[in-house]
Order: C-alpha cells, then sequence, then structure tokens
C-alpha cells in the first residue's frame, strides 16, 4: 500500500520553526522526486518546496526562500521541511507529495502522484 505520512506541524509563535517530516512507503523511494505543498483557508495549493531524487537539487517558492530547507534521507525513505523565521502568513495545512521523476520535480500539484494526510501549522502573531 502506498503511504505518505506528513507529520511535525503543530503552534509556533511568529520567528519560531518548526520541522515537518514525512515518511513515505509502498513505493521506491529513491526514484520520486518528492515536495512540499501548502493551503490555507479559501486559498488555493501552492508550492512550497521540492526536491529531486537525492536532495542533491532543490527549489523553493519565492516565499519560503531562505527560510525553509528540504531534505531528504532515503535510507529512511523520509523527506524533511525545516521552516525557520515562521510568519503567520506560512499558517496552512502542509502536504508532502511525490511524484515519478528523478528530476526536481514541479511545481503543479496535478502532476504528483501521491500525497500525504497532511499536518496542521499555525503561527500566532
Amino acid at each position: 500500500q502506498v503511504q505518505l505520512v506528513d507529520s511535525g506541524g503543530g503552534l509556533v509563535q511568529a520567528g519560531g520553526s518548526l520541522r515537518l517530516s514525512c515518511a513515505a512507503s509502498g513505493f521506491i523511494f529513491s526514484i520520486y522526486s518528492m515536495g512540499w505543498f501548502r493551503q490555507a483557508p479559501g486559498k488555493e495549493r501552492e508550492f512550497v518546496a521540492s526536491a529531486n531524487w537525492d536532495g542533491g537539487y532543490t527549489y523553493y517558492s519565492e516565499s519560503v526562500k531562505g527560510r525553509f530547507t528540504i531534505s531528504r534521507d532515503n535510507a529512511k525513505n523520509a523527506v524533511y521541511l525545516q521552516m525557520n523565521s515562521l510568519k503567520p502568513e506560512d499558517t496552512a495545512i502542509y502536504y508532502c507529495a511525490a511524484r515519478y521523476t528523478t528530476g526536481w520535480g514541479t511545481t503543479d500539484p496535478l502532476q504528483y502522484d501521491y500525497w500525504g494526510q497532511g499536518t496542521q501549522v499555525t503561527v500566532s502573531s
């Protein structure tokens, strides 16, 4: 069974940090690019970050560049999102996603094959 389980969300004050984790199973993790997306109430799902098969190439949205870091550990079938200097506008449900490509992937959520259930991140001001 293909499964992505994301976790690590919570409530944090502005300026604080959180680290999200996503555990994958049921597919060959190392041939999939991995991405993080987020969706706030009343807004469309937006791209946050992505990494190629070994994490050697990463890509970030302009809104999080310099604050967030995506990484992956293929030995553990896991991908992470380190979020620093959090802002209230970062508040959203965060989803990890997998796409069948060894490249960095895409910013289009429709191109991803598998999705986690989402984890809530709330940043208070």
